[in-house]
């Protein structure tokens, strides 16, 4: 499939209607969404053929990107019911094969799931605003669960924090910024003042040390 393509199909998923600020609920726009799996795929091999989570799913577009790009197995994960039945309804809509986990990432280790392996992580978790530093538990996280890689969202002024915790708290081997994106965060609740804010974040690609992968 190719990028335009991925982006049109994306595109089509229908979005919160009642999001969660609590959950920092904002959805991964097609744009974002689509470069970061094809990316993913076309330049790592870390998608088709492969075992792909998709950690605090959402509306579950990137875990629905993962399974068009050929995963051979897609997991989503959200704590929220409501995500997880939206995810599940755009699925079915797509025709795609997704399993969804009701489950809160932090005990996500202590979980029994169906599958024990897990190849490939990718997550727009919370910035981390309402809650500080959820968004480094689902990165702590995500690196002991994949075995080869994760990818993942953060404010591109958290770079270096980011990295910093990456490979000093949380045993990557790597840590590399691919790219940095423009994300549009639209009029969502109350408190947002403006119609349509851009965020600068970085898309990264972590690497989890050798063998260190336990699946979930």
């Amino acid at each position: 499939m190719k990028l335009k393509q991925l982006e049109s199909v994306l595109g089509d998923l229908e979005q919160f209607s009642n999001p969660k600020v609590e959950l920092e609920q904002y959805p991964t726009g097609p744009h974002i969404a689509s470069r970061m799996l094809y990316t993913a795929e076309n330049s790592f091999g870390d998608v088709s053929n492969k075992v792909v989570a998709d950690f605090g799913c959402g509306c579950g577009t990137l875990g629905a990107a993962a399974a068009l790009l050929g995963a051979d197995q897609v997991i989503a994960i959200d704590i929220d019911s409501d995500s997880l039945e939206l995810a599940s309804e755009n699925a079915v809509d797509l025709e795609l094969d997704i399993d969804f986990v009701q489950c809160d990432i932090r005990n996500l280790e202590w979980r029994v799931c169906s599958v024990g392996h897990v190849d490939t992580v990718v997550m727009n978790p919370p910035f981390g605003t309402r809650k500080k530093g959820v968004d480094m538990d689902f990165l702590s996280m995500a690196l002991k669960v994949a075995s080869q890689a994760v990818y993942s969202l953060h404010k591109t002024s958290t770079r270096e924090h980011v990295k910093k915790a990456a490979l000093r708290d949380f045993n990557a081997s790597s840590a590399e910024v691919l790219c940095e994106l423009r994300y549009d965060v639209p009029q969502l609740y109350k408190f947002h003042k403006k119609k349509e804010v851009d965020i600068a974040v970085d898309l990264w690609r972590f690497v989890p040390k050798r063998n260190q992968g336990r699946g979930i």
